[in-house]
């Protein structure tokens, strides 16, 4: 039975217990961003798995947003596929970075020294979930050798290429309170960091009312809501700006013979159904797979149908993988 169906047949809540630490007791490791800032990394499965899975989180959330495919996936793949989770900078255990390094463009960068640092070999899969699939996006644009010689999969989860300033999560963040916010935290952010409240009262509220399109077990609220209020307040307001403005587009004819599945709720209003449309049409191998009554945090909300896609990706991957180790065998 579905989690959502369970919650609402029952006064129970099926997640009462459930450990949301879970990958806490997984290998770790720190990884040094090119510009110095520490980035945590959580790894599960064999080191030496022909295939890698690199899971990249959202904005204002951290790796164990992930949670529930940590759980599932490493019983659906074993040993084939090594999962690694790692939380963006000024995210969960990551530290913080300058506010003129809070962009897409460096997200991607950072994306590209985890895979130097946990995985310099071997075929690929990225899942990126909202920001986490615009890091994807911008770091396929930077390093396009990397997508044409070992990327076999990718997911792109509740995510656009670019267009925030006039849909979605857009619309909340283009007003006065907004820019003259941004403002006070750039020249007095430990002032701002104290009052946290007006913080939340512009932005975490967005956050909230658009993580979930149906109702879903009150732990898992609570976990939401904790990912937000652990976000430093700087790192809420310097990712802004990028996330209206960033534009990765040019990164898609990079991924035009690569599987992709493409992941949306259509009760998504920070980045819209329609937004996932356009993404999936411009992907001539994507997987389009549209989620109903699902809000942004469709991976917690509907786990069972995210891992399905996932488990479909990776099954279309392994092909990729096979047709490329047979193509090799056949140069002479």
């Amino acid at each position: 039975m579905a989690l959502r169906e369970t919650v609402l047949r029952s006064n129970k809540d099926p997640l009462a217990t459930e450990n949301f630490e879970l990958m806490d007791a997984d290998r770790g490791s720190i990884v040094i961003a090119d510009d110095g800032v520490p980035l945590a990394v959580r790894e599960v499965g064999p080191a030496d798995a022909p295939i890698t899975a690199v899971f990249v989180h959202g904005y204002c959330l951290r790796m164990a947003s992930w949670h529930f495919q940590r759980q599932a996936l490493e019983q659906e793949w074993g040993s084939s596929v090594r999962m690694v989770f790692y939380d963006q900078r000024g995210h969960g255990r990551s530290g913080l970075p300058t506010p003129e390094s809070c962009t897409i463009a460096q997200l991607g960068l950072d994306l590209d020294a985890v895979l130097r640092s946990v995985a310099p070999r071997g075929h690929l899969m990225l899942i990126g979930h909202s920001m986490g699939g615009m890091t994807i996006l911008a770091m396929t644009r930077q390093k396009p050798e990397i997508v044409r010689e070992r990327v076999i999969g990718v997911a792109l989860i509740s995510t656009t290429a670019a267009g925030l300033t006039k849909t979605g999560l857009g619309r909340s963040l283009s007003n006065p309170v907004v820019d003259a916010f941004r403002r006070a935290v750039r020249t007095s952010p430990g002032v701002v960091q104290l009052g946290r409240g007006a913080a939340k009262a512009m932005v975490a509220p967005v956050l909230r009312a658009a993580s979930y399109g149906t109702r879903v077990s009150p732990r898992l609220v609570d976990f939401t809501q904790q990912m937000i209020d652990d976000t430093s307040v700087v790192t809420i307001v310097n990712f802004l700006e990028t996330l209206e403005l960033h534009d990765e587009t040019d990164a898609l004819v990079h991924l035009a013979r690569i599987p992709v599945a493409v992941v949306c709720g259509d009760d998504d209003w920070i980045i819209p159904f329609d937004k996932s449309v356009a993404l999936a049409d411009a992907l001539p191998h994507s997987d389009m797979v549209r989620i109903r009554q699902a809000g942004h945090l469709v991976q917690l909300e509907f786990p069972d149908k995210v891992n399905a896609a996932l488990v479909r990706l990776g099954t279309r991957a392994k092909e990729m993988r096979s047709k490329r180790r047979s193509g090799r065998r056949g140069i002479v």
